[in-house]
Formats: C-alpha cells, structure tokens, sequence
C-alpha cells in the first residue's frame, strides 16, 4: 500500500504540513498521516514565511511534498484516484486536521477537525451531491475534477474526503486554464463534477472553450450570483450546487442557486443569528462556532446570508455592505471585476477625523476612471464613492479567486508609485 509506505518514512511527530500539488500524492500523505496518528496541518497559504510558522508551533512536525512521496513508491504515475475503501481503523477522537483562519480580521486561528467530525460532515456532503446528481447517473461513481487547491478546506472536503469517504473518485490534477480544465474532464469519465469557485466559473463562461459533458458543478468560497449560476448551467448543460461552509463549521448548508435563494442545512445543525454573528451547532461539533455571518432564519429552518459583519462600514454615520457596494460597481458597462474595500484610517485623524473612506480597484478596458465615477455616483450614497477608483489590468486574487485586503492595499500603493503619487 502506498500510503504505508509514506507513512514508514515519517518522522516521529504531532503532524505534517502536506504541500503536495498533485492531488493523488495529497492524498496518499494525508492517509499516510492518519496511520500514523498524525494531524495534518492546513496553513491559510503556502507561502514560506506562513509554513514556517506553523512548524515553529508544532515542535517536531515536518513537511512532504510531491517529491517526498514519490521517493517513498515508484508506481504512483496515474492521472486519477479511484475511490476507496472507509478507513475504519482510524480513531474517531483523532485531530486528523487543523485549519487555520487567513487572518484578514486578525491573527490567524486554528480549528481542530477530529476523524469523528470529518466523518460526519463528509457523509452529509457525499448525500448532498449525490442527491443534486440527475436521476440516471446518480448510482454511478462520481469523478471529481476541482481547481482548487487540496490544502484549502474546500478543496480538502470536495476532493480529497469525498474520494477517501464518499465513494468518489477525483482526478489527480488541479486545472486552473479553460483548455486545462476541460483537458482534465475529458480524461475522467461520466458522470462527472466540477468542483471550483465563481471567479473559475465566470473564466469558463468568458472563453470559448468546448468541454465535455458535466453533471454538476459545485461552487463555493464567495457568495455565487443567481445570474452566474444560471448562465452556467446554461452554457454548460449542467447543475450547480452551491456548498456553505466556513473554517470553523466546513460545510454546513447548501442550495440550487438557481432555484433557491434559501439555504438548507445539514440535519442536526442549528444557528443562534444574532446582530453581529452565529452561533453554530451541531452534534459532531467539540463546541458551538461562532461565525460572522448575519443570517436571516426562516420559520422553516433554512436561512438567508444577508452579509458579514466584517463586510458592513460606517462612514459618516452612514452604513454599508462592501459586497454590496462591489456588486453595483461590477454592475457597470464594461467593467469585468472589481472590488471595494475600506482604506485604513489616516495617522491621526489626517485632518478628516479618521473617517475611513472606500476605495475601488477596477477591471474595465476602455473604460476611463473619471467616466466610472460618474456612473457609480447615481448608485451609491456619496459617502462611499471610492477614492481613489483606480483602473488596473487585473485584481490581485489568491489561488481561490479571494482578495486579501493586503494584496488589495499594495495594488493600490504600487498605483500611487507608478502614478507619481499622485
């Protein structure tokens, strides 16, 4: 067994920082962990810097990679996983995981997930899938392609569990291109699932690539538009099934975008909505997570997302939803992205109080600044037009389509650099 074999050459330790890219050889060290006892940590980036600081925090904990686990067997050259058996013998009260939060409202936290939780939230994701799958293919193996990374606890719970406890199968690659990912569709066979994010799904929709046949799509990682979503299982004669997760929870809800607008979640889970979070339960839970989403819950059970509260500002008494005020940007003729966020408050006050205005980053090609302004003032208050609104070639988003508010203020810097200051 493979995994065996990688688990023989670990190191005495508390866990492991699994940087592999292929996802087969993910796997393989993942299941290597859990033999041998091991948590496997889920750094919020694989950058060095961040990967440092996890092995500093776990004396003795060490790091694989693609080489590491070839070095360990020489037959791993398949282009897929198949399914495989239930690992039965792994203790349920094992931390087989430990995600940490980004850090984007602060110093990163990490969430445990024991084997036990693991288990019970992948059966209810495996369940959701298979029940969104259409009727005549919904006895068959599913084969997983996803573009997102297997590090990230979506792609871990979509394409590295589903495989390992869901009966699924997934393709070892993480295609990111419209040619790749339909390279990738093409060498799995029916029925088959794309798992990916909305900024992937508007690419495939905006190439003119051909791909094969697709019985479900599955987004998740930011909020999916109606619209996004139907032009989607239009184009690509599909279903898209929306998953809604967190760090603290995974997944915990999911909806037919196209269909709903409520949430329905997984037996078992309550939410306490109050104004400025949730409280989460759930009976795999080792305590309530508190989330910073503001939900809306229906006499029925199911919920409306209705914001974040880090997602709300105030500005001159004022206040708004940054998602909001995107989506309306976004909305413009000729835009293609963007984004509005909240520049930090000037040193001492800079003369305005310390009013933190709004700025906006802008994918528009041309498309004149000025012009842009103008048009957006007829849809938003006055006190969160962005400046700056500045016009850029592209958005600096992470391998999940996120923007880090850090990436977005050194965009920004490096545009006041290149512009003179001014």
């Amino acid at each position: 067994m493979r995994a065996q074999a990688v688990a023989g050459g670990l190191p005495a330790g508390p866990g492991v920082i699994n940087l592999c890219e292929r996802r087969a050889l993910f796997i393989i060290g993942f299941r290597a962990a859990l033999i041998r006892g091991q948590t496997t940590y889920l750094p919020a980036s694989r950058a060095p810097g961040v990967v440092s600081d996890v092995l500093g925090a776990y004396p003795g904990s060490t790091c694989i990679d693609d080489a590491r686990v070839l070095d360990a067997f020489a037959s791993a050259t398949s282009p897929a996983v198949p399914p495989t058996a239930p690992l039965g013998d792994v203790p349920p009260a094992l931390v087989a995981a430990l995600a940490f939060t980004s850090g984007t409202t602060g110093v990163p936290q990490q969430h445990r997930k024991t084997w036990r939780a693991l288990l019970a939230s992948s059966a209810f994701n495996a369940a959701a899938v298979r029940a969104a799958l259409p009727d005549a293919v919904r006895g068959l193996i599913p084969w997983i392609v996803a573009t997102v990374p297997p590090q990230h606890l979506y792609g871990f719970e979509t394409s590295v569990l589903l495989p390992l406890i869901g009966g699924m199968a997934v393709h070892a690659g993480r295609p990111l291109f419209p040619a790749d990912v339909a390279d990738a569709l093409a060498q799995v066979p029916e029925p088959r699932i794309l798992v990916t994010t909305p900024v992937h799904l508007r690419a495939l929709l905006e190439s003119t690539q051909r791909f094969p046949e697709i019985a479900l799509v599955i987004s998740a990682t930011a909020p999916l538009q109606a619209e996004l979503a139907g032009a989607v299982e239009t184009r690509l004669a599909t279903r898209v099934l929306e998953m809604f997760g967190s760090t603290e929870t995974c997944v915990i809800a999911t909806r037919q975008t196209v269909r709903e607008s409520a949430w329905t979640s997984y037996p078992g889970v309550t939410l306490e909505p109050g104004e400025k979070q949730t409280l989460v339960r759930a009976p795999w839970f080792e305590e309530p997570a508190s989330l910073q989403d503001i939900l809306e819950v229906q006499s029925d059970g199911r919920f409306h997302l209705r914001g974040r509260n880090a997602d709300m500002i105030e500005v001159a008494g004022k206040r708004a939803s940054l998602s909001e005020l995107t989506e309306r940007l976004r909305a413009l003729d000729g835009v293609l992205d963007a984004e509005v966020f909240q520049l930090d408050a000037p040193p001492g006050g800079g003369g305005g109080g310390g009013v933190r205005r709004v700025a906006a980053l802008v994918v528009a090609p041309g498309r004149r600044a000025e012009d842009l302004a103008a048009a957006y003032a007829g849809r938003v208050d006055p006190a969160f037009l962005p400046r700056p609104l500045v016009l850029v070639e592209s958005l600096p988003r992470n391998e999940l389509g996120k923007l880090p508010r850090a990436k977005l203020l050194a965009a920004l810097r490096s545009h006041h650099a290149e512009d003179g200051g001014h």
